[in-house]
């Protein structure tokens, strides 16, 4: 009598096989502004539709013009298997530290997945500490695995709309030119106009802009 096969067996099953098929990327945006949450994304995709993106102009989303990344979107959408976002929030990085926030962000991103993936490349040297599964860590990963250069695209386009938002919302700051980041501008706003409830008051601090 042929023995039936339990759920659990069907997705560890479908577990090897993307490990086997699919590349899984982790990367995440943000990490050294002074503003706004830090954001991580999670892309499932092969090495043939990797191929593909790498084809139609995927690369580092800091290489790539934002006409070109708001081009790639639709493109990652259709050619990737699974994607996932997280974000980590200001009060979470002024508590934590800029590490631990950024990894939570990405385990976030993770969680966004179909299914929980047995082994991820994530961009970088820091290894992420609260994963318990297997993975690799990629310096500049963006250049040598397609998930991990889909990964900041859309993690970067995610975050800079949130950005170009909240530039109506806190006007004067520069946020949809600056995208959070600490320019010259953006340092003179802040002398003028004072801290907002979003700006990372831990970095500040460090930077003895504030006390």
């Amino acid at each position: 009598m042929k023995r039936s096969i339990s759920l659990e067996e069907k997705g560890e099953d479908h577990l090897l096989q993307m490990t086997k098929l699919f590349e899984i990327g982790i990367d995440e945006v943000g990490r050294g502004c002074i503003f706004g949450p830090v954001f991580s994304a999670a892309v499932v995709i092969s090495k043939r539709n990797g191929n593909v993106l790498r084809n139609l102009g995927l690369e580092d989303s800091k290489k790539l013009s934002p006409n070109k990344r708001s081009i790639l979107i639709p493109y990652i959408f259709a050619f990737s298997e699974d994607w996932g976002i997280g974000q980590s929030s200001v009060n979470e990085i002024d508590k934590f530290g800029i590490r631990y926030a950024t990894e939570l962000s990405m385990i976030r991103a993770i969680s966004k997945l179909k299914y929980k993936p047995i082994k991820i490349l994530v961009d970088g040297p820091l290894p992420l500490r609260p994963w318990k599964g297997i993975q690799k860590n990629i310096v500049k990963g963006e250049a040598k695995f397609a998930s991990i250069a889909a990964a900041s695209v859309l993690a970067k386009v995610k975050r800079d709309a949130l950005m170009n938002r909240f530039e109506i919302k806190y006007e004067g700051y520069y946020l949809s030119k600056n995208k959070g980041y600490g320019t010259k501008e953006h340092f003179l706003s802040i002398q003028r106009k004072g801290l907002t409830k979003m700006h990372r008051t831990s970095f500040l601090k460090k930077l003895n802009i504030i006390r």
